[in-house]
C-alpha cells in the first residue's frame, strides 16, 4: 500500500473517497474542498443527517467522475487525543469496507503530527487479517491538504505511521498464529528473515547447549517437558555509531503456556498461544526500525520456549540456579514467565545498556487491576517510568505505573531458595519485584501486557501492542 501526500488542484484529483473528518464546521481544507464542489457537502451538513458526534458517519457518492464519493466521519471540536484516535480508527475501517482502490484524506492545520501518525498506522491495522492478509483491493493512501508549507514533515509523519503500523501486523501475525506452527524455532527463522539483507541488524540465535554453557538453567527449565527446543534470539539494530550505547528490548516468548504441572484450566487455553506476543512486540518494533532508520542502537533479546507438562517437567518445590547465581524456589510452573526473562535479563548487562525494557503477557493481575485498555509498567527508575508513560500518551497506547516497594518484595521470600518465583498478593507487583533482583545494574522497566496484547470474544486476535508505545519512546530518545 502506498502513502502519498498531495497539494494537487482538487479538480486533478482521481479517487474513489475523499475522507473528511468534521464536527459538521468545516474549515481550512475541508472548507476549501466543499467551495471547489458547489457546497455539496455543507449542503448535506445542512440537511441532519450528519450528526458530527465522534464516530459517526456518512456517506456521498456521485460528486463527480474525478471524486466518487466523500466519506463524512465525525471528529468532536477539542475532543480529547483518544476520542480523536476512536474517530480516526472509525474512519479507516470505513475506507476498508467501502472496497476501494484509492482514497484521499482531506487534513486541516488542527491535525497534530501524533494524529497523522495513527492515521497511516489505523488504515494498515484495519486492513489486516489473518486469514488473508489484504482484505481489500485499496493500493493507495493520500493526504491532501491546501496548506503546502506543512506537507513535508506531515509526509514524515504518515511514512513513520505506516512504518510503525507494518510493525504492529508483523506482531498481530506472529502472535495469530497457531502454536503448532509459530514454534521456538519459528521465531528464530523469521529473526533471521527480518535480518536479512539489511548490513544494520545482526542476528544470532542461542540453542540450549549454548545456554547451559552460560547456566541459564532458569529458562531452560520452562521449556524441559517440550519437544520444542528452547533457544535465545538476539537482534541487534545499529543506526548510530557504536559509541552510543544501546536500549534493550526483552520480549517473553512462551510459544504455548499450558502452565506446566500446575496445568491451567482448559477453558481459554488456546488463547495462550498468546503468550509470546513480548517477543513478537521486539520483532515488530526491529521491523519498524528497520523501515524508520531511527538513528539509535536497539538490541531484542526474545528468550522463546514452550511449556508443558511430563515426566521430566520443572515441578512444584524443585529449586534451580539462575544465571545470576542466585537460586529460585518454583511454588508454581505457571510462573514461568520470569523464569525465562529473568536469566535474559542478566545476559542483557553485558551490552551496557542505556535501558533495558522487558516486554510480557505475565500475569492475569494486571487485568484485574488495569483491565484491558492500559498496559501495566513498573520500574527501578523514576525518569525512564516517565518517559515510558509520556510515549504511552503521544502515541496512544497508554501504561500505568505501579509500585514496585520493598514491602511486596518480602512476598517471595523461600525457606529453601534465595527467591520464590511467586509471592502472595499484588501478583502483577510481585512478578516485577521478582524481576527486580535481576535488573539491579541499569535502569529498567517491565510493561505487563497481558492485558492489551491480544482481545478475545468474537473479535479474537492480537493488537500489535505496545509496538507503538515503544517507537515512540524510541523515537523520542534518538532525536
Amino acid at each position: 500500500m502506498k502513502f502519498l501526500t498531495s497539494h494537487d488542484d482538487i479538480n486533478k484529483i482521481d479517487t474513489d473517497a475523499l475522507v473528511i473528518l468534521t464536527d459538521k464546521v468545516l474549515s481550512g481544507s475541508s472548507k476549501y474542498i466543499d467551495d471547489n464542489l458547489q457546497n455539496c457537502i455543507s449542503k448535506m451538513l445542512g440537511e441532519g443527517d450528519f450528526t458530527g458526534k465522534n464516530g459517526s458517519s456518512c456517506v456521498i457518492r456521485n460528486v463527480r467522475p474525478n471524486i466518487r464519493r466523500v466519506i463524512l466521519v465525525g471528529k468532536e471540536k477539542n475532543c480529547s487525543f483518544q476520542k480523536s484516535i476512536k474517530a480516526i480508527e472509525n474512519a479507516a475501517v470505513l475506507l476498508i469496507k467501502k472496497y476501494i482502490n484509492s482514497a484521499v484524506w482531506v487534513i486541516d492545520e488542527n491535525y497534530g503530527s501524533g494524529e497523522i501518525e495513527i492515521i497511516s498506522r489505523s488504515i494498515l491495522h484495519a486492513n489486516y487479517s489473518y486469514k488473508t492478509i489484504t482484505k481489500t483491493n485499496l493500493e493507495s493512501v493520500c493526504l491532501w491538504s491546501n496548506d503546502k508549507e506543512s506537507l513535508e514533515s506531515r509526509s514524515r509523519d504518515f511514512k513513520y505511521g505506516a512504518a510503525v503500523g507494518k510493525g504492529m501486523n508483523t506482531c498481530r501475525h506472529l502472535g495469530n498464529m497457531p502454536a503448532n506452527l509459530c514454534t521456538p524455532s519459528f521465531l528464530s527463522e523469521q529473526a533471521i528473515s527480518i535480518a536479512k539483507n539489511h548490513d544494520n541488524v545482526e542476528v544470532e540465535i542461542m540453542n540450549e547447549a549454548q545456554l547451559e554453557k552460560l547456566k541459564m538453567m532458569s529458562l531452560l527449565s520452562v521449556g524441559n517437558a517440550s519437544e520444542q527446543k528452547s533457544n535465545l534470539i538476539t537482534l541487534k539494530y545499529k543506526g548510530a555509531s557504536d559509541d552510543l550505547k544501546p536500549i534493550v528490548l526483552v520480549g517473553k516468548a512462551v510459544t504455548f503456556d499450558t502452565g506446566g504441572i500446575s496445568l491451567k484450566p482448559g477453558r481459554g487455553m488456546d488463547e495462550m498461544k498468546f503468550d509470546m506476543c513480548g517477543g513478537a512486540s521486539v520483532l515488530g518494533v526491529i521491523s519498524a526500525l528497520i523501515e524508520t532508520k531511527l538513528p539509535i542502537n536497539v538490541i531484542g533479546l526474545i528468550p522463546a520456549v514452550e511449556n508443558m507438562p511430563a515426566g521430566n517437567a520443572t515441578k512444584p518445590g524443585d529449586v534451580i540456579e539462575s544465571m545470576s547465581g542466585l537460586t529460585i524456589e518454583i511454588l508454581n510452573t505457571d510462573a514461568e514467565g520470569r523464569l525465562i526473562l529473568c536469566d535474559a535479563l542478566t545476559y542483557a548487562n553485558q551490552f551496557e545498556p542505556t535501558y533495558v525494557i522487558d516486554i510480557a503477557t505475565l500475569t492475569g493481575a494486571v487485568i484485574g487491576a488495569l483491565g484491558k485498555l492500559t498496559t501495566g509498567m513498573l520500574s527501578n527508575n523514576d525518569e525512564l517510568a516517565q518517559l515510558l508513560l509520556q510515549s504511552g500518551a503521544s502515541s496512544g497506547d497508554r501504561a500505568w505505573q505501579l509500585p514496585l516497594w520493598e514491602e511486596y518484595d518480602e512476598q517471595l521470600k523461600s525457606n529453601f531458595a534465595d527467591v520464590a518465583n511467586i509471592g502472595g498478593e499484588a501478583g502483577t507487583i510481585t512478578a516485577a519485584c521478582f524481576l527486580s533482583r535481576f535488573t539491579k545494574q541499569y535502569k529498567w522497566a517491565h510493561l505487563d501486557i497481558a492485558g492489551t496484547a491480544w482481545v478475545s470474544g468474537k473479535n479474537k486476535g492480537a493488537t500489535g501492542r505496545p509496538v507503538p508505545l515503544l517507537m515512540e519512546f524510541l523515537k523520542a530518545q534518538a532525536s
